[in-house]
């Protein structure tokens, strides 16, 4: 294929996935009510009541969250997308490795998303109403309240792919198993210092509970590079 052509690929391309991404936040925003009683849940048992504090800020509010639900329903697309148009120009073992990385790398997005909601969110938010019992009453901003909880769960999602980063390190020989576990302790003071950045709150709970996993991610990654890829052996 000629430059052109590639060129109109990827354009082509692109328009799928954004066609994808469109239907799938319109059709969240159709159930964008649903969607907000979902992520309400983590501190709703808790007696938390939630404030529209401006004129039209719970419609921005579900279109915020209709956007963050589309995206994320519409990146099996996009991801689709992208390996078709890269796909050609890999060599056999490059694509053997690509399909466990892609299928890693989504399982491990995905799965970092449940345990913010299911554990990081409703610690995080609990620690805040406790703290709060007594002198003020738990009256929060709808806005401002999704804004904490979506960061939370996608910078969730996103700090475990360390075991994908790892994997590619390996297979690229920069890095290899050994290495990666003779530097532990560096990778606590640094899974720490992440969890304190990422986590959108400033209870240590929270960086606890997100730094535990992130430390078990970069060690159950280590000892899969060194199993999976021998030193010496890459691509």
């Amino acid at each position: 294929m000629s430059l052109f052509d590639h060129l109109d690929e990827l354009r082509d391309r692109i328009l799928v996935s954004v066609g994808a991404v469109g239907v799938a936040i319109l059709g969240c925003f159709a159930f964008a009510k649903d969607l907000i009683v979902f992520l309400e849940a983590p501190v709703y048992s808790q007696g938390v009541r939630f404030l529209q504090l401006s004129p039209g800020e719970y419609f921005f509010t579900t279109i915020k969250v209709s956007g963050y639900s589309g995206l994320l329903l519409g990146s099996p697309v996009i991801l689709y997308e992208i390996i078709a148009f890269v796909l050609p120009g890999l060599t056999r073992s490059e694509r053997r490795f690509l399909g466990p990385i892609v299928f890693g790398s989504s399982i491990l997005f995905y799965t970092g998303l449940a345990f913010s909601y299911a554990v990081l969110a409703p610690a995080a938010l609990n620690f805040f109403v406790s703290y709060a019992e007594g002198a003020v009453e738990s009256l929060w901003s709808i806005d401002q309240y999704f804004e904490f909880v979506l960061v939370l769960m996608f910078s969730t999602g996103l700090a475990f792919q360390v075991p994908v980063i790892q994997l590619l390190l390996g297979q690229t020989g920069l890095v290899s198993g050994d290495q990666m576990l003779s530097v532990w302790r560096y990778v606590v003071v640094g899974a720490v210092t992440a969890a304190a950045i990422l986590t959108p709150s400033t209870d240590p709970l929270t960086q606890v509970l997100l730094a535990g996993p992130l430390i078990g991610l970069y060690l159950g990654g280590a000892v899969l590079v060194k199993l999976t890829i021998p030193e010496g052996e890459s691509t």
